[in-house]
């Protein structure tokens, strides 16, 4: 398990608390309204940003002592961030080397990692070529060649149309299953989150404010929740 332990974060005029636990081999959707620190424990769990107390902790060990490189972690954002210059081969290659100094071995990671997202074939072809799908996909293929247990996801297909969408979410179901991920999955969609997520954490009022499974979110009474589902 995942935990947290009163993670205290200034954010400008807002403060956060967060505590709670996150399922390994799970996805847990996090939810809640527009600034209520979704994104923002992503980035604490990640290492971008430090809180001011707390604990965080994998398996026993200290996560916060850890830079961001050292950490179980990969993140996935909406913006795929690739490299317009580099052919997607080299794009998803830096997720294993910074410096693109690949052996043999690792050139096929690469060439299995674009297969599994279904983009065989298409390693020397450069981003701008692509859709945002597939661009979206080269990026979900650097994340799993890092090979690390929790893949933290920011909105990453809210820019894709529908039907891209509902592929990229049945991409990741699959590949979640094959590599045995551990998820955290930040949407605003609850129909996207109860597709993903076994598990939901709502961040509202400062914190995490309720958590539960996913089958159980849509049935909860309280007014910060009834809000967020428009009732």
């Amino acid at each position: 398990m995942l935990e947290l332990k009163d993670l205290v974060v200034q954010q400008g005029q807002s403060q956060f608390d967060f505590a709670g636990v996150l399922k390994e081999h799970k996805c847990t959707a996090l939810m809640g309204p527009s600034g209520s620190g979704k994104t923002t424990l992503l980035n604490v769990l990640a290492g971008f940003v430090e809180p001011a107390q707390g604990e965080l902790t994998w398996q026993g060990q200290d996560l916060l002592s850890l830079m961001p490189a050292q950490r179980p972690f990969t993140s996935l954002f909406q913006e795929h961030n690739l490299f317009a210059h580099l052919n997607l081969a080299d794009n998803v290659g830096l997720g294993l080397h910074p410096g693109l100094s690949l052996t043999k071995a690792q050139r096929q990671e690469v060439e299995v990692a674009l297969q599994q997202v279904g983009l065989q074939g298409m390693g020397q072809r450069l981003p701008a070529s692509l859709s945002g799908g597939q661009r979206q996909r080269t990026a979900l293929a650097r994340a799993l060649v890092r090979r690390q247990p929790w893949l933290l996801l920011d909105e990453p297909f809210s820019a894709l149309d529908p039907g891209l969408r509902q592929e990229m979410i049945s991409l990741v179901a699959e590949l979640q299953a094959e590599h045995n991920l551990s998820i955290v999955l930040v949407t605003h969609d609850p129909q996207e989150a109860l597709k993903m997520a076994s598990e939901v954490m709502f961040i509202a009022e400062g914190g995490v404010y309720w958590q539960g499974q996913g089958t159980d979110f849509l049935q909860q009474q309280s007014a910060p929740i009834q809000r967020y589902l428009g009732h």
